[in-house]
């Protein structure tokens, strides 16, 4: 292959202990850039994620199938000691380790990162936990839901009721960071020569995409409200209800967006009046501008207002689709993100979402490389080329339950 047109990690090798979300959104970003990602599962089990359903794709769940491409599995009982040999001689070779057990849950098994950097000091060991490695909460299991409302996202999110977000937006904020992370240790491993532990918590992460919201109250002890889909800070900037009940979005974040506006609908008064000059005026008369809208968006029904604001210039607008709106949206085919992938151990095609990113003369579909695995698909293939295991040694870690 062409070095212009590899992908990116390619050659690097990861070995993945993750299971549900975050773990596993992040080592399949790093699988779509190429790296090799041998996820290890528990025999007869396997992660959590496979039995999330309905809906299944034959015997898999689409959660699990939607995380969890461009992966081997690998089945092994890392409780029982040749299982943990398994697990050693496979992060000798490997350029990371990926894991989310409680805190000191692995020290039993002899997997922590002082274990395994005594045998690889190469290696890049990427923690990821949910509150962090210790303080009150350490042992604390983490999960996205939780972490939302103990970490302030529920509480800006919503109009009446605190809610979640309709994704576990934390679990999959926490794989992306650990993927640059671990693509930073990975650039730093080329100036020193040596490998490094990184912690990553959904807590730190709830905590950072606070943003703004976190410095409003840390510097100004202002208190975040629930403000639905409007903003805070900038007006208009939320959901109008149309003529036949369907939604609108408009963000009007300066004033040449508000002046845009308001020609669209046809009150180019607003613009004058003393009220609605500039977005701090808006935003204190946010109660009198929004009822004047309101009404105004109440008078066409949707199709007629996206024809409208298309004609527009620039003005940010879009209808709030549901999943058949997004998937027949001409930009989203346009794109061509939602690809097909094949299992030869399966009789149906998976579709799924591809990646985010567009990489200079790689094709998109190209990074797609293998389909979700069957629990311990490549067990067998990845002991005898990996570890040079023979079929007898195979067979009788098979019959002594240490592999599936």
């Amino acid at each position: 292959m062409n070095p212009i047109n590899r992908l990116p990690l390619q050659g690097i090798k990861v070995l993945d202990l993750t299971r549900v979300l975050a773990g596993p959104f992040g080592s399949m970003i790093l699988a779509d850039y190429g790296a090799d990602v041998i996820k290890v599962e528990k025999p007869g089990q396997g992660d959590d994620t496979r039995t999330w359903g309905p809906p299944y794709v034959e015997d898999q769940s689409a959660y699990f199938l939607s995380i969890n491409r461009n992966k081997q599995s690998i089945a092994v009982d890392m409780s029982r000691k040749q299982g943990q040999t398994i697990i050693r001689e496979l992060a000798r070779k490997s350029d990371i380790v990926m894991e989310n057990y409680l805190p000191g849950q692995l020290k039993k098994f002899g997997l922590e990162y002082k274990d395994l950097q005594l045998i690889n000091d190469r290696l890049i060991y990427c923690s990821i936990t949910g509150y962090g490695s210790q303080g009150p909460y350490s042992r604390r299991p983490g999960y996205d839901l939780i972490i939302q409302a103990l970490g302030g996202m529920m509480s800006i999110t919503g109009s009446s009721e605190p809610v979640k977000v309709g994704v576990a937006v934390v679990d999959i904020a926490t794989g992306l960071s650990s993927v640059g992370a671990i693509t930073a240790a990975l650039y730093q491993r080329e100036k020193t020569g040596k490998g490094t532990k990184i912690e990553c918590s959904l807590l730190e992460t709830q905590l950072s995409l606070l943003s703004h919201i976190a410095a409003n109250y840390l510097n100004a002890g202002w208190e975040a409200q629930r403000h639905g889909t409007a903003h805070a800070s900038i007006v208009p900037y939320q959901a109008f209800i149309c003529q036949d009940g369907e939604r609108i979005i408009v963000g009007a974040a300066n004033d040449q967006f508000f002046h845009e506006l308001c020609a669209v609908v046809n009150l180019p008064e607003l613009t004058t009046d003393d009220l609605f000059k500039t977005n701090k005026l808006r935003v204190t008369n946010r109660k009198s501008l929004i009822s004047i809208l309101s009404k105004k968006f109440l008078e066409k029904p949707l199709a007629e207002w996206i024809e409208l604001f298309q004609k527009a210039n620039q003005i940010p607008y879009g209808p709030i689709n549901d999943m058949k709106g997004v998937f027949e949206n001409e930009q989203v085919a346009f794109l061509k993100q939602v690809l097909e992938m094949k299992n030869p151990n399966r009789t149906k095609p998976v579709r799924i979402v591809g990646p985010s990113v567009n990489f200079e003369n790689i094709e998109k579909s190209t990074m797609l490389r293998r389909a979700a695995p069957l629990l311990g698909e490549h067990t067998r293939s990845i002991l005898q080329t990996e570890l040079g295991y023979t079929n007898e040694n195979i067979d009788k870690l098979i019959q002594d339950k240490i592999i599936q």
